[in-house]
């Protein structure tokens, strides 16, 4: 075959893609579900020495890389190379580069010049090593070939074991090892199967259907119980699967190779993987390394096995080995969740000097890379060899906890604990857990292992597809599966929770549903699920599609119907944690609350204050307000509109009060009266409406028709809304002023006449600027500056308080980019900036909130745009918009106090570039408080690193 034997090399040959492949990549993507950001991952350049090498060997007393290549070699072959320095047991292979990836994609699927060479070198390296060859009968030299980017995607790429069995080569295995039965079982099942499903595109299944045809034949119920000769029957059934899909199994070992090293690469680019780095915001990676490994077996009889492990607990941090192993296995056998494994912990009966050589290893790789790692190992009759290292991925609980405890243990500083706990962390801290689990227990159907934390409740879905479309329909599902897959991801994210028949703590719906903090119960041996029917039975009851279900998974218990939910408490090692997050940050942490309740929740949260209060929203409160709302819009006089503006203002001086006492002396940020009046009037037809507003504000019909003929716009984002209406109508700014003066003198009273501080914004003073351009030559008139239409109206509640003194600011939101470019002009008169970042990022790319999700999905898809710029911002545009308006203003107003409070203000990436911009505060939701606070202690300690790393 072209490019199948050592010298025929790889110019010139273009393989097929097989159609299953095609399929898989090709499937349509339905209504994408907008993930929320996670934290990025930054990647260090690749390494120059090496910039020509693409392929670098590891084995014994030899590695040609190390722990810090991740970006190149990727995770695996990074921590690969590094067990091989250190001297453990590692079998030899070599890795090629990630940047052989991206040239391989490039070049219409080819590798590169001179690779193939390299490879064939490399592999010569092994060979030398083990003792065998590649494709020799006598000495048959078998492979694995594995992914690895340099951040980890448990499962989102491909796998091949056994590479390099025929016919000849299995019948010298079998003679090598004298155990015919083990040389087929790998021939037929690791080999052709999994050769078939990943390289040549062939269902599973259709090799399943052999299996169980075969054991039906032979009247057995296991595996095990076919013999040698039955597994030989089996290998030629199965390679009749290949020739009824127009394939044929390649039986040279190098076109094997060659073949399996282009399906990794392939798996780079599969949808499943597309999904899951966009869901874990992972960005900036050229593509996957490809590991070629000599096979270690741990399916050579009772004294071999294979395993998976954590150095801590992943769920809960724990020090304590955690993980799971098969006696007569291989490594996919555990992490497929095809088999129920067994405990780590008894392995110590099963082959106690393998078990202590393992403890040994577990504590020198944790104090070398100093964090918990994910280890994968094989026993190959008693001899322990470590196939992988990483940093294991962990739910929020035990990233705090794994922090905090290493810190007290030595191995790393404060600084170090705070950059090993991602935001993303925390978000997983303020989920949900069940109100009262004693009084669910008569509910409980059945229990199962209890994989990854927390509480899931939502409908049965027995498919991905279901779990996607369910959720994009608005409704909460737990995806009931037999066993999950890669191509299961899309489903998995859109779920509340994963409930698994098959698996372990270790499997892939185990280790993808901690890392997204998802609730998840595998190995439950009471359920069976029959997921063509849509029907899973547990003890006697059924759970169909639609029905609603509850799952602990921190206890593993599957509970009948939705049960209630309680708000998160944070507690344990995170208040510990989060005072050396603190102590580190620069930037404030503030909050966006309306209400006292929000303020509060803020407040447990560790906001600094408000950055952000929507006075509209408490018009909506009750029926009363509202109407009287209206009764203001719909008056005919300045009378008539002082009169009901004077009902408002109880209302709203106790919304005041009640938001300043939350925050007990903290700062409050008041943003005046903000959107179009029309949007206070009711919905309905229209002689309806009039009609009734007309009889509640004691005017006629006409007059209202008249009225909201008036407030009609065709743009009501560039329309008469924000500082608009305080120009046009003063006496709406006026109450609001003496309603929130009169609140915070009553507040600081309150406090023992503290004064409770406070801040007002004039809202889009920008829209002056641009009126501007008409009239260049003009100066803009006061009523114009962002402040205090009538200034008296302070001073005058403040003398009629007996001496409390009120201490304030007035300040705009920049949210036009010609307030932007103005900024110097506008900081003469304001005494801070709020950047409402939500608007902002509407008028500089002319998107609308409400409809751009008719074209985000494509552009997101397509690369057009990264991520959504209304949860991430944007920095090239808006950033740098709000860096021009920070050096204008602060060139002007050296004092100014910058902030933020759009949407993104809580987005880990946006904080770190507010930091660096110089921004004094962020203000996000009450729930996002601690991942702020976190992002931007994150971003303080890695400027200081870079700017000592600046000075040596």
């Amino acid at each position: 075959m072209r490019g199948g034997s050592p010298a025929s090399g790889e110019k010139g040959h273009r393989r097929r893609k097989p159609v299953g492949r095609l399929l898989r990549r090709r499937r349509p993507r339905q209504g994408r579900r907008q993930a929320r950001p996670r934290t990025p991952v930054q990647h260090p350049p690749p390494h120059s020495s090496h910039i020509h090498q693409r392929v670098f060997i590891f084995g014994k007393n030899k590695s040609q890389g190390d722990a810090t290549m991740k970006n190149l070699l990727g995770g695996k072959g990074a921590n690969l190379a590094e067990m091989s320095r250190i001297g453990l047991s590692v079998p030899p292979g070599l890795t090629i580069t990630t940047d052989t990836c991206a040239e391989f994609h490039t070049n219409g699927r080819q590798l590169p010049a001179g690779c193939w060479e390299e490879i064939l070198a490399g592999l010569r390296s092994v060979e030398e090593e083990m003792g065998c060859r590649l494709g020799d009968a006598a000495a048959p030299l078998l492979l694995s070939v594995r992914s690895g980017a340099a951040v980890s995607m448990p499962g989102m790429m491909d796998t091949v074991l056994n590479l390099g069995l025929n016919d000849a080569c299995a019948a010298g295995l079998a003679a090598r090892s004298g155990d015919e039965r083990f040389a087929y079982d790998a021939y037929r099942w690791r080999f052709l199967d999994m050769y078939g499903d990943v390289v040549m595109g062939i269902p599973h299944h259709l090799f399943e259907e052999q299996l169980e045809r075969l054991k039906a034949e032979q009247r057995v119920s296991e595996d095990t119980a076919l013999t040698a000769a039955d597994l030989r029957t089996l290998v030629a059934r199965y390679k009749e699967v290949y020739k009824q899909l127009g394939q044929v199994f390649p039986e040279d070992p190098y076109e094997q190779l060659r073949l399996a090293i282009y399906a990794v690469f392939d798996s780079w680019r599969s949808e499943r993987a597309d999904v899951y780095r966009a869901v874990n915001g992972i960005t900036g990676l050229t593509g996957t390394a490809v590991n070629v490994q000599a096979m270690a077996f741990g399916n050579m009889g009772p004294t071999s096995g294979t395993g998976v492990c954590f150095t801590r607990n992943p769920s809960t941090g724990e020090r304590k080995l955690y993980g799971e192993y098969l006696i007569n296995a291989q490594g996919e056998d555990v992490v497929a969740g095809i088999r129920t494994p067994e405990p780590i912990e008894t392995l110590e009966r099963s082959l106690p000097g393998a078990f202590k050589e393992l403890l040994d290893n577990c504590a020198l790789l944790e104090k070398h890379y100093k964090d918990m790692q994910d280890i994968e190992f094989t026993v190959q009759e008693g001899k322990l060899y470590m196939l992988q290292c990483r940093g294991g991925k962990r739910t929020g609980t035990a990233a705090v906890r794994i922090a905090v405890e290493l810190v007290d243990e030595g191995l790393v500083d404060e600084d170090e604990a705070v950059l090993m706990v991602e935001p993303g962390h925390l978000d997983q801290l303020l989920h949900p857990q069940f109100a009262n689990e004693a009084a669910y227990k008569s509910d409980v159907l059945g229990t199962g292992l209890p994989a990854s934390p927390g509480a899931a409740v939502g409908q049965a879905v027995f498919s991905a597809e279901d779990a996607e479309a369910w959720r994009s329909s608005g409704l909460p599902v737990v995806l009931v599966r037999r066993e999950t897959s890669p191509e299961d991801v899309k489903g998995m994210y859109s779920a509340e929770g994963v409930l698994c028949q098959l698996g372990g703590m270790t499997s892939h719906a185990a280790v993808v549903a901690r890392g997204w903090g998802k609730p998840c119960i595998t190995g439950c041996a009471d359920l069976q699920v029959d997921e063509h029917s849509k029907v899973a039975r547990i003890n006697g009851h059924e759970i169909r599609q639609g029905d609603w279900i509850s799952l602990n998974g921190s206890t593993g218990e599957i509970v009948r119907g939705k049960q209630p939910l309680a708000p998160p408490e944070l507690a344990g090692d995170l208040g510990r944690f989060m005072s050396w997050v603190d102590k580190r940050r620069r930037l404030g942490v503030l909050t966006n609350a309306d209400t006292p309740e929000d303020a509060a929740e803020a407040r447990k949260f560790g906001a600094e204050g408000i950055g952000l209060c929507r006075t509209e929203h408490m018009f909506f409160a009750s029926e009363e307000r509202i109407a009287t709302v209206r009764r203001m819009i719909v008056a005919q006089t300045r009378e008539a509109r002082l009169k009901a503006l004077a009902d408002l203002l109880p209302f709203q001086r106790a919304d005041f009060e009640g938001i300043l006492r939350a925050m007990a002396g903290l700062p409050v940020t008041i943003r005046l009266l903000d959107p179009p009046l029309h949007e206070f009037l009711p919905d309905g037809e229209m002689t309806e409406v009039c009609e009734a507003l007309a009889r509640d504000a004691g005017v006629t019909v006409d007059e209202v028709y008249g009225t909201i003929e008036k407030l009609q716009e065709v743009n009501p984002m560039l329309g008469f809304r924000g500082c608009r209406l305080g120009i046009t109508y003063p006496e709406i700014t006026e109450m609001q002023v003496r309603a929130m003066f009169e609140a915070a003198v009553r507040a600081g009273r309150l406090r023992a006449g503290a004064g409770a501080g406070k801040a007002m914004q004039g809202r889009q003073v920008g829209a002056w600027c641009a009126c501007m351009r008409r009239a260049a030559s003009h100066r803009p008139t006061s009523c114009q500056q962002p402040r205090i239409p009538n200034p008296f109206c302070c001073a005058q509640v403040m003398s009629e308080s007996g001496g409390v003194r009120v201490p304030y600011r007035v300040g705009t939101m920049i949210e036009v980019p010609r307030a932007a470019l103005q900024a110097g002009a506008i900081a003469k008169t304001a005494e801070f900036f709020s950047f409402g970042t939500n608007d902002l990022t509407q008028m500089t790319f002319g998107y609308s909130r409400d409809d751009i999700g008719k074209f985000l999905p494509v552009y997101l898809e397509k690369g057009i745009l990264p991520y959504d710029p209304f949860q991430v911002l944007d920095q090239e545009g808006v950033g740098e918009l709000i860096r021009f308006a920070v050096e204008r203003g602060r060139a002007a107003r050296p004092d100014l106090k910058i902030g933020i409070c759009g949407e993104q203000g809580g987005e880990p990436r946006t904080v770190a570039f507010l930091h660096e911009v110089g921004l004094d505060y962020v203000s996000c939701s009450p729930f996002r408080v601690p991942i702020a606070r976190l992002a931007a202690g994150q971003a303080a300690v890695r400027s200081q690193r870079a700017a000592a790393a600046a000075k040596k």
